[in-house]
């Protein structure tokens, strides 16, 4: 019984979640995450390495560590532009989406030694959504489209050698969606989902200023079950169960990092996310939908996203007490022409950003950070959307700030 369009883009958004390319995904889960945009992954040395490059545990030193982050995120609202000119356009359309503001903690662990092993536990926030419209032509297709996701990833991590490093992680991923729309058939659906997968990594240090990384998270087939409202009008014609099985795709991360001298550190970051597993959106009910008017909920939806790659730049200056960071992002979007949609008018990206944290003795950090994400305007036509589509999304940018603590012990 798959659930409703609701939780399938919720969750297909959610996919990006754990695996970030391109959707509405938060592969920028710490302090430093956020001050670096996500460039963290060969040179990561603080209690956040748990979550982006685990392997790198092995290598820190012989003492417990702990980082408490909190993060606001905004999103504009993202404004929607037709003309009369356009193909099949009769009515001019000048709309915007609610602007919306969140505030996710997340907690990072690494242990001290254990043999040549280390643990760590992870609990972050990694993807989600909230699309929230009051306007037609949006309205009638998504109202109101919101995913949460918790995604809690114990690791552990062993010394190969002194050069190399591995880790192996579980993780336990737990997702809620909301999904609205109103017009003359309008539908109501919630559900939710606990759902498993792994991650691998790698470090690799042939010098003392030379690192390299490698991470892989695992596929992860989202299954969320809950209950949905049909009405055509004021009637209720379905309410019952529902559910759906969205895939969460694989990504691979590949990093390099240098160290000068002058003990600047500049990483870059290659992220491949495989979002061609996302085909099509499909889902059932626990009993036949007949009216005709709603049998279309019950009807897969091609959605043919393609495989998305991101380029992450970072920089880190040690000082004295003061470590200073920065970092660039460009990011692809995997959502094809053919299924833009109002829930999800995503396009490619440029994100800026910046932090600093501040050692207030040897066992207490305090650190804040930033990031800007700018979204190009998409321009769609009619004749390649199959929703039938016609015109342009623009002004969907993103601020990202952290604040966090780290103490060790």
């Amino acid at each position: 019984m798959r659930t409703n369009l609701i939780k399938i883009t919720a969750l297909s958004l959610i996919a990006s979640s754990a695996i970030y390319a391109g959707g509405y995904k938060i592969p920028e889960t710490s302090l430093n995450g956020v001050a670096l945009g996500a460039a963290n992954v060969a040179r990561s040395h603080g209690a956040d390495a748990a979550y982006y490059n685990p392997a790198n545990m092995a290598f820190m030193s012989d003492e417990n560590r702990i980082e408490a982050d909190l993060t606001y995120i905004g999103l504009d609202g993202t404004k929607y532009t037709r003309y009369e000119g356009a193909v099949g356009a009769s009515t001019e359309y000048d709309i915007r989406s609610e602007s919306e503001a969140f505030l996710i903690p997340s907690i990072n662990y690494v242990s001290s030694k254990l043999g040549n092993a280390r643990v760590g536990l992870s609990i972050v926030v990694p993807g989600g959504l909230t699309k929230r419209w009051t306007d037609t032509p949006a309205v009638d297709k998504a109202e109101e489209f919101t995913l949460k996701v918790i995604e809690i990833n114990p690791t552990a991590a062993f010394e190969v050698s002194k050069e190399v490093a591995i880790a192996v992680g579980f993780r336990i991923i737990h997702s809620e969606g909301v999904v609205k729309s109103s017009s003359s058939a309008s539908r109501d659906m919630t559900g939710d989902s606990l759902d498993f997968g792994y991650n691998l990594a790698l470090s690799y240090k042939p010098t003392s200023s030379l690192d390299f990384g490698l991470t892989y998270r695992s596929r992860v087939n989202l299954s969320q079950e809950g209950n949905a409202k049909l009405r055509i009008g004021d009637t209720i014609v379905y309410d019952g169960g529902a559910s759906v099985s969205v895939p969460l795709p694989a990504a691979v991360n590949v990093a390099a990092a240098y160290t000068f001298g002058t003990k600047t550190t500049v990483e870059f970051v290659y992220e491949k996310t495989y979002w061609s597993a996302y085909n099509t959106l499909d889902f059932d009910y626990a009993s036949p939908i007949t009216p005709i008017l709603v049998s279309s909920f019950d009807s897969p939806i091609a959605k043919n996203w393609k495989d998305a790659t991101a380029y992450r730049l970072g920089v880190t200056q040690e000082l004295d007490a003061l470590t200073l960071m920065a970092g660039l992002v460009m990011d692809e979007t995997p959502v094809p022409d053919s299924s833009l949609s109002f829930e999800l008018p995503d396009s490619d990206s440029v994100s800026v950003s910046f932090g600093g944290r501040y050692e207030i003795n040897d066992k207490i950090d305090v650190g804040l950070s930033a990031l800007y994400s700018m979204r190009e305007k998409r321009t769609i036509k009619a004749t390649d959307n199959d929703n039938n589509l016609e015109g342009t999304f623009s002004n969907s940018n993103v601020l990202i700030v952290s604040a966090g603590i780290g103490y060790k012990f």
